[in-house]
């Protein structure tokens, strides 16, 4: 019988290559409720635009790049939030697996609630979910709350379910100058990372502006107009709090 689930869906693209182990289809979803000032994706946030697909078509269209995958690729959904779209991420992962995909999802975790239909929906997915990645925007709640628009209880929550259910997680911090880049902070949300046992990766992605045009398109203030990039220094600092193996005080390796 043929589902009607349909998805919202941004963009495509049929070569990615950091969204995931190996080369990527990578599905971009419309539809995002926090307003992270660093976005570089503001377009996707409205969830009554974007283009309805079947997860049929797409698992379809991505089958046809599968030779150039190597032995590590294949599906991630970004966005946009994936999360927000949780019927449609089920059917896509279903018919994935049944192709033997590898899938990931990379999400904020705004959308995520620990009880409910919604829950149970969620558990199913981890279940057809090779990889999880998640960036954690900022540790303090009222910072986050300002960077973000929403707070991070319940993103926290997601992390330690999706660690607890055994789905690897790769772990993202995108280095903001004078707004994410303080040691209490970072050294904060190493102690967090550090309690999840499925971290695989953690990186560090510096801050860019390249979306900043959007923001301008839709008519809209940059709230970080004349923050420049981190320096190479930046980075490497927060790299060596942050990700496992660059300080000699690491309980891991990278």
């Amino acid at each position: 019988m043929e589902n009607n689930v349909q998805g919202r869906i941004h963009s495509i693209e049929t070569f990615g290559s950091v969204d995931g182990p190996g080369i990527r289809f990578v599905i971009f979803v419309q539809g995002c409720a926090m307003r992270c000032q660093f976005c570089h994706n503001a377009d996707t946030w409205d969830g009554s635009k974007g283009q309805l697909r079947t997860p049929e078509s797409l698992v379809k269209q991505a089958l046809r790049y599968r030779p150039y995958w190597g032995g590590e690729g294949g599906i991630t959904v970004s966005g946009g939030e994936p999360l927000l779209q949780m019927d449609f991420l089920l059917e896509l992962f279903r018919l994935a697996k049944k192709e033997g995909i590898h899938t990931a999802i990379d999400t904020a975790g705004q959308p995520f609630q620990d009880h409910g239909p919604w829950f149970e929906k969620f558990k199913a997915l981890m279940q057809l979910t090779d990889l999880v990645i998640s960036d954690i925007k900022i540790m303090d709640p009222a910072a986050h709350k300002k960077l973000t628009g929403v707070g991070n209880a319940n993103i926290h929550k997601m992390l330690r379910t999706v660690s607890d259910l055994g789905v690897p997680l790769w772990i993202r911090q995108v280095l903001v100058p004078g707004v994410t880049d303080s040691p209490e902070g970072l050294r904060a949300e190493r102690a967090f990372i550090d309690t999840l046992d499925t971290v695989e990766k953690v990186e560090v992605l510096p801050y860019h502006t390249m979306g900043a045009y959007k923001w301008e398109a839709l008519g809209l203030h940059y709230p970080l107009a004349g923050i420049d990039p981190p320096t190479p220094e930046q980075v490497q600092a927060a790299e060596a709090i942050l990700v496992p193996g660059k300080d000699k005080n690491s309980k891991q390796t990278a």
